[in-house]
């Protein structure tokens, strides 16, 4: 998730000494994002729907303002119950020259897109693209401010569960804290948790489209939010302006191919992270030169024994959950390793203070304690488009399956969706490869180095999509406009001019 890579490429700039009084890797937060999910809209007709009426903007703060758009709970009803869902706009600082809006979205899913665009728009985007667009976010349905839903009063019980099921007992409690999630949410969310699926919200997008005033969409989606764009450009291609999708989601594969795919991808970043760690002395984690004996002896020491956190008032220690959260997410930014080294080094020495502050993002906690719903819509989401196992025995026996082609990170993904195998609601949809057949030119960026969203994802989905055009960014991360001046040049000039990138582009900068 892009929101995540920005705040940890903050983190690493700034100073590691002060500090302030799940989704696991893949999703947005991973994070982002960690960041992730299969499938392609039902091919079943619904109902053609009116044009809804403008915006209605008001102030609401820092030179921004914010709107709501109602659009029908269930799109085959769609005079039905509505579901409200909170925009933010940026307005063009040029607006002679205004081209019209550029919707954006930050992954997850989960994230949202109203705090990407107010923490991180004016920070991300260039003066011209500032300048010729009104820039607007949205938090897609269940999400953030848009009829968001709950599952349970507090995650704090529900965060330490051991998400690696290291041993028999932390498996039982694994599987039973995610069962009694599901039947919560289940319980609390009856009449929403049905209509959360990666379509609707795709659908959603083409109602925005219209509420803003433009005839066709402009879009830039990272990581799960590629997703959204692909389930956008299969559902109506001839309402695209123009399309941009960073960290490409391939909705062809299925979950546990899925899931394998990113343990190898993150299991390679972290090995690369080890390795320019025991290159350089200077490292915090440099352990005589060998950082990655270092590393697997005290994640055995946080499964015996979690660090305390003492620099935190009223924190819980850090177990092996929140330090595999802080080590696989601070893996989206290359510009983060420094502070994971530092993390580490700290941990070891007693203090898990840091290794926590970097997991919180990802798990929707801020600094004052209390939680988004990131992670109530991250499951809801997920467990609605992507038929997972029924089975609980099946995740155990993925596990064993990853950890041969994965050893450190195999276990961690395995389980990563284990609360759909008591998920109330079943799936919506199966895999499939995405067709957009009558849509312009579609731009996808592919990172070489992508834990979350490994690179050849996107060279699947260039080849799904006849109009695809694929642009490759050499280097570690996840998504490459942050961080790419290529990349970032590239898309703007194709969102402002629609100008297409040469067949073949490479980034290296």
């Amino acid at each position: 998730m892009v929101a995540l890579v920005a705040a940890l490429i903050a983190t690493a700039c700034g100073s590691t000494a002060p500090l302030p009084s799940r989704p696991a890797a893949g999703g947005s937060p991973a994070s982002a994002a960690p960041s992730a999910i299969v499938a392609l809209p039902s091919a079943t007709p619904l109902p053609t729907l009116a044009t809804p009426p403008p915006v209605y903007w008001s102030d609401c703060g820092g030179g921004f303002e914010c709107g709501i758009v109602d659009v029908p709970r269930d799109y085959a009803d769609p005079a039905g119950p509505a579901v409200g869902l909170a925009l933010i706009r940026l307005r063009a600082s040029d607006p002679t020259h205004r081209i019209g809006s550029l919707v954006v979205n930050p992954g997850g899913p989960g994230a949202s897109g109203n705090d990407f665009v107010r923490q991180d728009a004016t920070a991300i985007f260039s003066p011209e693209i500032l300048a010729r667009f009104d820039i607007v976010g949205f938090d897609p349905r269940g999400v953030g401010s848009s009829t968001p839903i709950h599952c349970l009063d507090t995650l704090d019980h529900f965060i330490p569960l051991d998400a690696t099921a290291a041993t028999p007992a932390s498996l039982a409690d694994l599987l039973d804290g995610a069962k009694a999630f599901a039947q919560q949410c289940g319980q609390r969310n009856a009449d929403l948790l049905p209509h959360l699926s990666t379509a609707d919200v795709a659908r959603d997008l083409d109602q925005i489209r219209a509420a803003v005033g433009d005839e066709r969409l402009t879009y830039l989606g990272f990581s799960y939010g590629t997703l959204i764009g692909e389930d956008y450009a299969s559902l109506f291609p001839t309402h695209i302006r123009a399309l941009a999708l960073d960290g490409v989601v391939d909705p062809s594969l299925g979950e546990a191919t899925f899931r394998e795919n990113q343990a190898v991808a993150f299991e390679g970043a972290l090995d690369r992270f080890l390795a320019d760690c025991a290159a350089h002395p200077t490292c915090a984690f440099y352990s005589g030169g060998r950082p990655g004996s270092a590393f697997d002896a005290l994640m055995r020491q946080i499964e015996r024994h979690p660090v305390a956190t003492p620099r935190l008032t009223n924190r819980e220690p850090v177990g092996p959950t929140q330090a595999w959260g802080a080590v696989t997410q601070s893996l989206y930014a290359q510009a983060a390793w420094p502070v994971l080294a530092a993390a580490l080094a700290q941990a070891r020495a007693g203090d898990g203070s840091l290794l926590l502050i970097l997991g919180d993002p990802l798990r929707g906690r801020s600094p004052n304690g209390s939680y988004s719903n990131l992670i109530d819509a991250y499951d809801a989401v997920t467990c609605l488009d992507w038929p997972s196992p029924r089975d609980p025995a099946a995740y155990s026996a993925m596990a064993t399956r990853f950890t041969a082609v994965a050893p450190r990170v195999g276990r961690l993904l395995a389980f990563n969706d284990v609360e759909c195998a008591y998920w109330p609601v079943p799936p919506a949809r199966v895999p499939a490869p995405v067709a957009a057949p009558g849509a312009p030119p579609i731009v996808l960026v592919g990172s070489t180095g992508d834990p979350a969203t490994p690179y050849a994802w996107a060279q699947d989905v260039a080849r799904q999509l006849s109009s695809a055009v694929l642009v490759t960014r050499v280097g570690e991360g996840h998504t490459g406009y942050l961080v790419s001046a290529c990349v970032r040049d590239t898309i703007d000039a194709y969102l402002l001019d629609r100008s297409v990138p040469r067949v073949g582009l490479r980034c290296t900068r």
